[in-house]
Formats: C-alpha cells, structure tokens, sequence
C-alpha cells in the first residue's frame, strides 16, 4: 500500500510539474516514455482474447492494443517503479511483473469481470488517488486496475 501511494503522488507530482518544466526541454538522449510492454505467454492469443473480452482491452488483428495517452480520463502519465524482489505486492502471482492498467469506469468493469467469473483478489475504494482492483490473468500474472481519482 505504501509503494502504491508513494507511486501515484509521484505520478501527480510528475504530472503538474510537467507543466512548469515544459518550457525547458531536456538535452537529447533521454527516455521520454515507454514504447510498448511486451512479455511471454503460453498461449498469446488466447491471453489477447481474455483481455479483450473481459477487460475491453483494444486488441487488434495484429495480436496487440495501442493504449492512448490522451484518451478520456486517462492519467497524464505512466509510472515505471522497480519493486524489491523480497515484494509480496505481486502475492499471489509468482510472475517478476504486474501492470496497472488505467480504467474509465471501475464500477462497468467489475460488472464485466463478475459476468465473466473473474475472481476478485481485493478491492479498494478508499485510497485517495482512487480506486483499486486486483485479479489474475488466465495465465496467473496479477493485474492491478485503477480507476484515478478525477
């Protein structure tokens, strides 16, 4: 919980500084954000059509989704956190990452998750940078969704 929150202050932090920081750009040769998220899986495209069928997830003919920035609601920023490898954050996935993924509306997904029969590993709607919900994928990775606080 405590990395979690240390997380998402930074991301607000980062993302009204970025106003003030605008008019200086950086010197070339620096990261400006991430391009893709790619991992292995047993079955890809059985995994791509849990997450476009029960997580809505944008999935196109080429196996994989193009998530926008600048979609409705979605945070302005993406955070990138290297967690210690002694982490029970992942618990009860043994999978060495997690991603959170922003949503538009917890309460539609997690109507959507229970029709599909996804379990629900916790749920939190009381931290104050939004909502929380935590299950596993078909292939045991854990998933963290995030409803920001707006």
């Amino acid at each position: 919980m405590k990395s979690r929150s240390i997380f998402l202050l930074c991301l607000i932090v980062l993302s009204i500084t970025s106003l003030a920081t605008a008019a200086s750009a950086p010197p070339a040769g620096h990261i400006t954000g991430v391009g893709g998220v790619f991992f292995k899986a047993k079955d890809p495209k059985t995994l791509a059509a849990w997450y476009r069928d029960v997580l809505g997830m944008p999935v196109e003919a080429w196996g994989g989704a193009a998530l926008r920035y600048d979609a409705p609601k979605h945070p302005p920023a993406l955070g990138w956190n290297a967690f210690p490898a002694s982490t029970k954050y992942f618990a009860p996935s043994t999978s060495g990452w997690m991603i959170n993924y922003a949503v538009d509306d917890m309460d539609a997904l997690l109507a959507r998750l229970q029709s599909k029969g996804v379990t629900i590993l916790k749920r939190d709607d009381s931290d104050p940078n939004g909502r929380f919900t935590w299950i596993l994928d078909p292939e045991g990775n854990k998933v963290e969704l995030w409803e920001p606080k707006h």
